[in-house]
């Protein structure tokens, strides 16, 4: 909701509100932005429950794995082939999340549906080519009645925060900018670099969510969860290597014939 806001008055300030709120009466550009916005929820829903319940390695463990659902996307939904070291990366990260399932006792969910969530919507969103701003102000519009619906629901049965004091309230209305911002960001580039290298970029993200649950968090790993970890990364190694090399190519696609 408060993302909605800042959006808005971005828009306002830039003279394209007009514009970006004509895109509603598109069918096409709906259906792809509506799709997306399921996306995002998706993620942004799994991504706050995960954080709340003690599972912050999860969470980086979801975006570490991330860079090899973009590229299992290019190979099924794009047709395109992959290089050795790709090969090499996806089977040694599905190693690694089988070490992590057996060690979890479970597969590893929640980093899975914030791997598979976070590409489909970066990927919805490359093929769509939108404007950043335009495109997260319809999804927050298209997302705005089932949100408010439920925080007003909240409020009438006393479990709501916001305007319960000061601080709070101040930090759940920021929470509008430093959502919407890094997303316009993510948004701007999708339309602007090759998918390798937003796909080599995403792991900065999962590397401070990692700190943050050990060192932070205090967030156990035993040496089971330390052996799939350092599994996960020798393949990203390996794919950070394969995309350095490829990195030079000046077409956007997730990977290239040799």
């Amino acid at each position: 909701m408060w993302s909605l806001i800042f959006c808005i008055a971005l828009l306002s300030y830039t003279k394209k509100l007009g514009p970006t709120l004509s895109l509603l009466k598109n069918p096409h550009v709906m259906k792809r932005l509506a799709l997306s916005t399921v996306l995002i929820s998706v993620n942004w829903l799994t991504y706050i429950w995960g954080v709340n319940h003690g599972h912050v390695v999860e969470c980086a463990l979801g975006y570490y794995i991330n860079p090899l659902i973009i590229i299992a996307f290019g190979v099924i939904l794009l047709k395109e082939k992959m290089r050795k070291l790709q090969w090499f990366s996806v089977i040694i990260a599905a190693a690694g999340v089988i070490i992590l399932t057996v060690d979890y006792g479970r597969p590893p969910w929640i980093a899975l549906a914030l791997a598979v969530s976070w590409g489909s919507y970066g990927l919805v969103k490359k093929q769509l080519g939108l404007g950043a701003l335009e495109g997260l102000t319809i999804e927050t519009i298209i997302s705005f009645i089932p949100y408010a619906g439920y925080l007003l629901w909240m409020g009438i049965h006393g479990t709501g925060q916001f305007g319960h004091g000061f601080t709070l309230t101040l930090l759940l209305f920021l929470a509008g900018a430093v959502t919407a911002i890094p997303l316009l960001m993510f948004n701007g580039s999708t339309n602007r670099l090759p998918f390798t290298i937003i796909g080599l970029l995403q792991y900065i993200t999962p590397t401070i969510q990692f700190l943050i649950g050990i060192i932070v968090r205090h967030e156990a790993m035993p040496v089971g969860r330390w052996i799939g970890f350092l599994t996960i990364w020798v393949a990203l190694i390996a794919l950070g290597i394969d995309l350095v090399r490829s990195g030079s190519s000046s077409n956007n696609r997730v990977t290239q014939a040799d």
